[in-house]
């Protein structure tokens, strides 16, 4: 059953969001312990904790499916946080289903890919390579509003399907000339 929004509530929200801005992404893996190798030795992430340790009791019946939009039968059987040097974090789910399928490609609905700056987009694409990850193309130039010289952008397939974008836009990019808004990059370490 999906929740009721009481009325005070909503109208609190109709008076702002309160929204900072995106704290994690999570992330749906067969092998918690491989995509955690994947992810440290490819993009440098870090584990910062473990919600539901492998090996404890899994978040499984109908309260979990319900709470979380679970398959009937499914089962988390690990939970982990990672840390990025900025933005986000990666919230690992290791789940257990009958009826699980493979990641969705690009063309299917849904969340697409996530992107992370990088200082250097070659340096970056090589370090996944190696660490196991599928390089799609060379680099790009961004599109007309995105583009500049050294403004690049690559996708990238991890091992276990989801796409990561790369992304640098050293040089000012040209839609900041139309608006005031400014899209979030993450501070210079």
């Amino acid at each position: 059953m999906a929740w009721i929004v009481p009325r005070a509530v909503a109208k609190a929200a109709s008076l702002g969001t309160g929204i900072r801005g995106v704290d994690h992404i999570g992330l749906v893996v067969r092998d918690i312990a491989a995509a955690t190798a994947f992810l440290e030795a490819a993009i440098g992430a870090r584990v910062i904790y473990d919600t539901l340790p492998l090996g404890a009791d899994p978040q499984e019946g109908h309260d979990a499916e319900s709470r979380l939009g679970l398959a009937s039968g499914a089962r988390i059987v690990a939970i982990r946080m990672m840390h990025l040097a900025n933005g986000p974090g990666i919230e690992l789910f290791q789940v257990e289903a009958d009826d699980q399928h493979g990641p969705a490609r690009s063309s299917d609905l849904g969340w697409q890919h996530i992107a992370l700056y990088t200082d250097d987009i070659d340096a970056a694409l090589v370090r996944f390579a190696q660490a196991g990850g599928t390089v799609l193309s060379r680099p790009h130039s961004l599109p007309p509003q995105e583009a500049g010289p050294g403004n690049q952008f690559c996708y990238a397939q991890m091992p276990f399907g989801p796409l990561i974008e790369f992304i640098t836009y050293p040089h000012p990019q040209p839609y900041r000339e139309q608006t005031d808004l400014r899209r979030w990059t993450p501070p210079a370490s």
